[in-house]
């Protein structure tokens, strides 16, 4: 990045290793917050608004001069009171006439600037004028400091009184990037991509809400089969990447700085690579997010590189993708495509692994698509549970895969350190619960989200061997948990894959998808139907419980409470497991 500050639709991004403001009179002069004032009036003349028009007669509608004699009264009233001006700089006395006006200019302008999703970026791998990232979080911190103590010091002299109550609030970055380049293994047709910089650290402060323009994801992403980064070119000082690791897999992960607040959230869901795993590393995945070509339609395809063995992801900029669910599920669908190849299989669910108090072991997969009560039954389980289980640990809250070790059991492994989880369906005060950890997105809208992470790399990675395997039906009611006899009988449950869309995408209605999985499967269903064969062969001849778990979380009313039976329901078995005499598993039950 270049430019020592970048405003751009909601966001601000603010280069501290070009320039860093250490003092009040560095930062009115900074071009900063000559582009924040520009931005606030220009708001308020294109809304004709009354406060815009009291201070524009004072240069006789001359919009320039007015941002340049603000700027003067702004620097003047850090060392002048109000009174001092007409001895002083009398020429500026007009601007108080009227003092009310002035704290609103000032109140609007700081709640401008405050509104904006604030991002602090240095750089580790050159100098400038600016900042190392030695001594970046105490430097974002005295940052802001400075902002707060401008803020008051310039209203408490324009009131002429002190405030009695002081809010230390976020007034500087909301997060900060400490970027670097590396050197990586990048094939001659990527070489655009060579200069771009890697994040090395993430800084949040939280609580971090951010309110992208879409709050629903639609339809699949398509497989092409000429390479979308064909003849690309880019601005590499418009442009970051994420270096992720996903599961087993490494993604390097480029977004627009347009899309910045896509690119933070990864941090609470993808583990973040060091440099030393990147360097001299080919990645299995990229993903080049919020590329500007010719095409207004939105366009979210992937493609396969078999010459250099990378899967390639691609949107364009568009509104459209400025959703995370564009983000997450396309790198998802990237590595499950991954996983199809080398003979694991995707699984779209959650996964949980308990330890009772008698020190036994159980790991429980609930597979379902988005909206089907998986989450939300883990999460009322964790709740119900704190008196009869002594540790819980959620390996896979979306995505995971199982695979086969190498005496051919099965076993199950994660993919996110994170949860992308929908606010609505969670216990009231889980989420404040949270907030110190969260990323919140469009909290006041229907299918708010919340990111929060909630497993270690290490943890979601290992392999655990699978207890019980359930297809999460959240449409029907009756019995809370059933088992299937065969293969056959499970595999037309949960290829079908049916659920009731619950708003989080733009679907309606009772919907189905392919083994209740859009992100991989549903594209490679031939691989994928002989991989379920295979698996679904071995859970039942290892006597691995397969059956269905209704959460009834798409019927109206149940929303809460059929999560909480379904969990009920689920303690109850591990219950009965654990005090049976023989230690046996129960009886596969017929399905009703």
């Amino acid at each position: 990045m270049k430019a020592e500050f970048l405003m751009s639709r909601q966001s601000a991004i603010i280069n501290f290793t070009e320039k860093y403001c250490d003092t009040a009179e560095k930062l009115l002069d900074s071009n900063a917050f000559r582009k924040v004032l520009t931005s606030y009036l220009e708001k308020l003349r294109k809304k004709d608004n009354a406060l815009y028009n009291h201070f524009i007669v004072k240069t006789e509608g001359d919009f320039e001069l007015l941002v340049e004699e603000l700027i003067n009264v702004f620097k003047l009233l850090l060392v002048l009171r109000v009174e001092d001006f007409e001895k002083i700089q009398s020429k500026y006395i007009s601007y108080f006439e009227g003092r009310d006006f002035f704290v609103e200019l000032i109140e609007g302008i700081y709640s401008f600037w405050r509104r904006m999703e604030r991002y602090a970026v240095v750089s580790n791998s050159r100098r400038g004028q600016g900042l190392e990232n030695v001594g970046f979080i105490e430097a974002n911190n005295d940052f802001n400091n400075l902002i707060l103590s401008v803020y008051r010091r310039i209203e408490e002299t324009v009131m002429g009184y002190q405030h009695r109550v002081y809010r230390q609030l976020t007034a500087g970055a909301n997060a900060g990037l400490i970027i670097n380049k590396v050197d990586w293994l990048c094939p001659p047709e990527y070489s655009f991509l060579e200069r771009i910089p890697f994040i090395e650290t993430v800084i949040l402060q939280p609580p971090f809400i951010t309110y992208p323009k879409v709050n629903k994801r639609s339809g699949y992403f398509e497989e092409v089969f000429k390479n979308p980064l064909e003849d690309s070119s880019i601005n590499e000082h418009h442009w970051f990447c994420y270096p992720a690791k996903i599961g087993d897999l490494y993604a390097y992960v480029y977004f627009h700085k347009d899309f910045i607040c896509q690119g933070i959230t990864l941090s609470n869901l993808f583990e973040l690579a060091t440099e030393e795993e990147c360097r001299n590393r080919k990645p299995d995945i990229i993903y080049i997010y919020g590329m500007k070509d010719f095409n207004r339609e939105m366009s979210t395809v992937f493609y396969k590189d078999k010459e250099n063995d990378i899967v390639i992801g691609y949107a364009n900029y568009n509104e459209g993708i400025d959703y995370f669910g564009y983000m997450k599920k396309m790198l998802l669908t990237l590595h499950n495509i991954k996983m199809l190849e080398r003979g694991s299989l995707p699984l779209h669910g959650a996964m949980v692994n308990i330890t009772t108090k008698t020190n036994k072991e159980y790991n429980i997969v609930i597979v379902g698509d988005s909206g089907a009560g998986k989450s939300e039954s883990l999460e009322a389980f964790r709740v119900l549970s704190e008196e009869y289980i002594k540790d819980m640990k959620v390996i896979f809250d979306d995505m995971g895969v199982l695979s086969l070790d190498k005496k051919n059991q099965i076993v199950a492994s994660g993919t996110e350190i994170g949860a992308f989880v929908r606010l609505d369906d969670l216990d009231a005060g889980y989420a404040y619960k949270s907030m110190d950890r969260s990323i919140f997105m469009n909290p006041d809208k229907e299918n708010a989200r919340l990111v929060l992470p909630i497993a270690t790399y290490e943890e979601v990675t290992k392999r655990y061997p699978v207890d019980y395997f359930f297809y999460a039906n959240n449409y029907a009611d009756g019995e809370e948990l059933t088992f299937f006899n065969t293969p056959k009988e499970a595999l037309k449950v949960f290829k079908e894959g049916a659920r009731m869309a619950k708003g989080t995408t733009a679907e309606s209605g009772l919907v189905k998808s392919y083994f209740a999985n859009p992100f991989g499967p549903y594209q490679k269903k031939a691989r994928c139907d002989a991989l379920l064969n295979k698996y679904f062969s071995i859970l039942f001849e290892r006597n691995i419980q397969v059956g269905e778990i209704k959460t009834k979380l798409g019927i109206q009313g149940m929303e809460k409470e059929g999560p909480k039976r379904a969990a009920k329901k689920l303690l109850e078995l591990l219950e009965g497991v654990q005090n049976s005499t023989t230690e046996a598993k129960p009886k596969a039950s017929p399905k009703k």
